[in-house]
Formats: structure tokens, C-alpha cells, sequence
């Protein structure tokens, strides 16, 4: 087997806005069995095209083109050509990670967040409009998956997202839920037309919603590649969305959509108990801080603990020791020099572990000093992150995509292009101030620049190096708590993956205990007041999806918190 693996105090820059896609209802789900393939996604009517595609002969690939594109007009809030996405995909033999991350346009400045007082802009000031719009990846991201690994004809995989915008589909009460709370959409004129009845009103759950414009774009991207994306009519339209904002126009060019391209990454992979946990290095931050969290749990026995106060105290220690480092040292490696094997490294994870005291919460953790580092010129800035999607396929060969994929913010930059597709705001994840303390702060704004994430998209080994889970989860920075989460209860807790997934939600990003409200995680309160925690009781709208791999086939979950699905053949 060769694997393509990397070996084993921030201030808050931007004012804290509220959390991501908020929640809409909880659905009771079982776990699904599958014995040939299986798609797991956030959306039954994007689950049910990627296991279209995958009954049709198709790879993971190919499924996740569909489910994607489908995604794009069923979820729209989450995720869509007009955003990111990072990929990791196992063949059997080789581990691979594909960046199709958002980039800052080629005249962006560390100062675009900054007011005319020199200060932080609001949150909102900066998300609404063109300012805030990074020059897209995710078409790029799977015209290059489905090169390299699909098996039926780009054309075919396509179909499904167009068929569907033509004939239309009926909008589900998450997504009028969502329009409902929303603030900022309709002031774009596209997107109250789209999304809105002539009073202003979002249009009613099961009221049919068809697209013909992001159809005639399908169909164009399937005639004429991704390319078609980056040139010509639907790169004007891109580019005239994001410069004639009329109050907070950006400055995208057609020659940073030219320009972009997509990146091949080695994958990030580590050991938990008799595991190998591989996910995507910067600039996501996700998988060293998941593997950092597991690190230190390494050096107790999680499976004696059960879920509870004494569990959720060691799991939000370990987050804060991981958001510590997170804060001073990760951003975009081709700005950054990251320590990345320091910060994995065994015997570094073990001294962090060694801070943790079982009966009392340190509060605020400060980075550390892992080794191979080459700089600790930065100033530490936490930043903010929001909503995402997370599918998780494994086809017929064996073949596994754990992808996460975004537009940030509900809804992205509240900008619908005529083309039919809303576009990001990533470049809000970007750190608005460029200076902490007197030093450059890693993650600030800067030319072509991709803005870190906490994306984590995981895919387990077992102890044979054979693939065992797929995982991942919508959620901004809480996805690295999500998916930790998620581990332990499928690895040490051995829970299924439907139950692993709607355990309440729990973890610290070293400020507060956040403890899932509404959960029997309120319970834990009281037992972690009295280890000094500072508890928080927030929702937290985790959107996780996870499949297992067991002798007798696939079993799969689509956390309850959505609307997603695990389906298959």
C-alpha cells in the first residue's frame, strides 16, 4: 500500500456573529445497511441521484459530481458551484486530497476588512455584497475528481442536476425555514425573484422551485467542461455580480477566475488506538486539530468514560490545546510555512496531553512549540466560520470520497448570479485584522491567498490499512468538534453510525464549554462547573455524515439535526 501522508491564545479579529444555518427541527433516523455502495448527504434528493449514479456503474466520483450539483439547488444555502470545496479520496491503495478552496483575487489587500477607522468591519458589513466573494473552486475540484477517477461520461453525471432544475422540485422545510430567518437575501434583486413570492415572502414549503437559468449553465458545463466556468458568459456574469454590488461591490477579475486551479495536496494521516486517520492538511485546519484532539485522548481509555461530564471535560481540553495552535499557526502553506508534522508530531501531542489535569478545565490554552517549526513570527487570530455540506460515498470498488464542501455563511455573499448559482463569501474566513500584537497575523487577507477552513473531511483505515468509516460534517469551526465527536463514539464508544452522530454536541475552541442545548448534554452542566469549566448551552446544528464498514456491508448515518439521508445499493 503506498499513502501519500504527511508522518505524525488568538484574539478574535472580527466581532462574533451568531452561529451557523440555525436550526430548523430534529427528525428520529435509524442507520441504513447497504451491501454494494452508498451515498450519505444532505439532502434525500442528492442522495437519491449519487445512488443513481452509482447503480448505473458509476464511481464515487461520478456520484459526487451529481450529488453536488443537485445539492446546489436543493441546499443552496450550504454549498454550490459559486463556492469551495476540499476532497479526499481513497482507491483502495493511495490516499489523495484535492483543494478546490476559494481564492482571494489577485488585488486583494491585508486591509480589506478594515473600516474607514481602522477597525474590524461587522461581520455583516463585510459578508453582504461583492467584497467578500472568493473566486470560486468547486467546479475545477470535480471536473478534476472526475477525470482522474470517474467511469461514466461527464455529460451523464451532469443530467441529474439539470433534469432536476428543468422540471423543478419542492422546496423542503429546512430551506424555507432558513429563507424565513433570513435578513439579507432578498435585498439582491435575483434572489428575491428566485427564492420569493411578489409580497416578499418566502415561497412555502412544497411549493415547486425550478431554475432554468443554473439548467442552460448545466448544460453548458457539460457540453464544454469547467472551463466554461472560468471564460466566457458565465465568468462575465460572475465577475459583473461581484463588481456592481451596489454598496460593497468586490474587485474579481476575468483573469483570477483564469487563473484558478485546483491543488493536489499530500493527505494528512495520523494514528488513534488501532486506526489511521487521513483527512486534508492546510489550508484546512480540520484534520491537524481532529488529530490533535484524538492525540490526546490517545493517552486515556475514552471507551471506560462513556459519553458524559468526565468525557465531554478531556474532549474540550483537547479542543482548546488544538484551537490554541490552530489560532498562531495555520493558514494557506503557500503563504505559511506550517509546522504540520510538529503540530501531529507523537511525542509533541503527549507533552500537550500532560496539560490536561483531569479535575479541573485550564481555561484558556496557549499554543505550543512543536518541533520543525521554522517561524513563531505570527499573531494568533481565531476568525470566524460558517455553513457547509458534507457527503461521504463509498462505491462498489471500495473506492471512498469524504468531501466537504461551501459557500460559508448561509446563503454565501446574498449574491445570485443570472446564471442561476449564489456565490461564497469565504473570504470572511480570512482574518480581518492583518496585525495582533505587533506581528502579521498568518491568516490575513493577501493576493491569491486561499483563507484557512475548519473543513474536516476523514476517512478512517483500519489496522490493515483497509478503509473502515467515511466522516464528516458541516459547521464552520465546530466541524473539528463534530467529527472528533463523531470518532470517538464510532472508534471507542463503538456506537453506530447514526447513534455516534446524534450524540449531543460538545467541545470547547478555547473559550467556553459549549454543551448542545436542547440535549442531555445539559445535564453535564453541573459536573463541569464544578471542574471550573465556563459551560455555554448553544445550538449546535451539525449536519454530520458517516458510513462504516463492517463484514456484512455498509451501514451508514445522516445526522438527525438535517435532512440528509444514507442510501445505496
Amino acid at each position: 500500500m503506498t499513502i501519500s501522508c504527511l508522518s505524525a491564545s488568538g484574539a478574535l479579529a472580527q466581532a462574533v456573529a451568531p452561529a451557523p444555518e440555525a436550526p430548523t427541527g430534529r427528525a428520529t433516523k435509524s442507520f441504513t445497511t447497504t451491501t454494494k455502495d452508498m451515498v450519505a448527504a444532505a439532502n434525500p434528493l442528492a442522495a437519491q441521484a449519487g445512488r443513481e449514479i452509482l447503480a448505473a456503474g458509476g464511481s464515487a466520483a461520478d456520484a459526487a459530481v451529481s450529488v453536488q450539483l443537485v445539492l446546489n439547488l436543493v441546499e443552496p444555502q450550504s454549498s454550490g458551484i459559486g463556492g469551495g470545496a476540499f476532497m479526499v479520496f481513497w482507491d483502495g491503495k493511495t490516499m489523495t486530497t484535492l483543494d478546490g478552496r476559494e481564492k482571494a483575487p489577485a488585488s486583494a489587500k491585508p486591509e480589506r476588512f478594515l473600516g474607514p477607522d481602522g477597525k474590524p468591519m461587522k461581520f455583516y458589513d463585510a459578508v453582504v455584497g461583492g467584497r467578500s466573494v472568493g473566486v470560486p473552486g468547486t467546479v475545477r475540484l470535480l471536473e478534476a475528481a472526475h477525470k482522474r477517477w470517474g467511469k461514466l461520461p461527464w455529460k451523464q453525471v451532469i443530467e441529474p442536476a439539470a433534469r432536476l432544475a428543468e422540471d423543478g422540485f419542492t422546496i423542503s422545510p429546512r430551506l424555507n425555514g432558513l429563507l424565513s430567518q433570513e435578513k439579507y437575501l432578498q435585498n439582491d434583486p435575483t434572489a428575491r425573484a428566485y427564492f420569493y413570492d411578489a409580497e416578499g415572502k418566502p415561497k412555502a414549503a412544497g411549493t415547486v422551485l425550478k431554475n432554468p437559468a443554473f439548467a442552460r449553465t448545466l448544460r453548458t458545463l457539460a457540453e464544454n467542461g469547467a472551463d466554461a466556468f472560468y471564460s466566457g458568459e458565465i465568468a462575465n456574469d460572475i465577475v459583473s455580480t461581484v463588481t456592481g454590488h451596489t454598496t460593497n461591490p468586490g474587485d474579481m477579475t476575468l483573469d483570477d477566475l483564469k487563473a484558478y486551479a485546483v491543488e493536489e495536496r499530500p493527505a494528512l494521516c495520523g494514528p488513534y488506538r488501532i486506526y489511521k486517520i487521513c483527512g486534508m492538511g492546510p489550508p484546512s485546519s480540520g484534520a491537524i486539530a481532529v488529530q490533535q484532539i484524538l492525540g490526546t485522548l490517545a493517552t486515556l481509555d475514552m471507551a471506560a468514560l462513556k459519553p458524559g461530564p468526565d468525557a465531554a471535560h478531556w474532549v474540550s481540553e483537547a479542543g482548546r490545546l488544538a484551537f490554541a495552535d490552530r489560532a498562531l499557526y495555520v493558514a494557506d502553506p503557500a503563504f505559511v510555512s506550517v509546522p504540520v508534522q510538529g503540530l501531529i508530531d507523537s511525542g509533541y501531542l503527549k507533552s500537550r496531553a500532560a496539560l490536561v489535569d483531569p479535575a479541573k478545565s485550564m481555561g484558556k490554552a496557549k499554543p505550543g512549540e512543536p518541533p520543525f517549526q521554522k517561524t513563531f513570527l505570527w499573531g494568533a487570530s481565531d476568525g470566524i466560520e460558517f455553513g457547509t455540506s458534507h457527503m461521504s460515498i463509498v462505491d462498489r470498488n471500495g473506492n471512498a470520497i469524504s468531501m466537504t464542501t461551501t459557500i460559508e455563511d448561509g446563503f454565501g455573499a446574498r449574491l445570485m448570479t443570472r446564471s442561476g448559482f449564489l456565490l461564497n463569501n469565504e473570504l470572511t474566513d480570512f482574518s480581518f485584522a492583518p496585525v495582533e500584537d505587533g506581528k502579521p497575523v498568518a491568516n490575513r487577507v493577501e493576493a491569491g491567498k486561499r483563507p484557512r477552513s475548519s473543513m474536516a473531511p476523514t476517512i478512517i483505515l483500519d489496522g490493515n490499512d483497509k478503509l473502515y468509516a467515511v466522516v464528516g460534517s458541516p459547521g464552520g469551526s465546530l466541524i473539528i468538534n463534530y467529527v472528533a465527536k463523531t470518532l470517538v463514539g464510532i472508534l471507542d464508544w463503538k456506537l453506530d453510525p447514526q447513534v455516534a452522530a446524534d450524540l449531543p454536541n460538545f467541545g470547547s475552541r478555547n473559550g467556553p464549554t459549549e454543551l448542545e442545548a436542547g440535549t442531555e448534554a445539559e445535564s453535564w452542566k453541573a459536573g463541569l462547573e464544578a471542574k471550573g469549566h465556563d459551560v455555554k448551552l448553544i445550538d449546535q446544528n451539525s449536519g454530520i455524515h458517516a458510513i462504516v464498514i463492517t463484514p456484512s456491508g455498509l451501514v451508514g448515518g445522516a445526522d438527525s439535526r438535517r435532512e440528509g439521508v444514507a442510501i445505496g445499493n
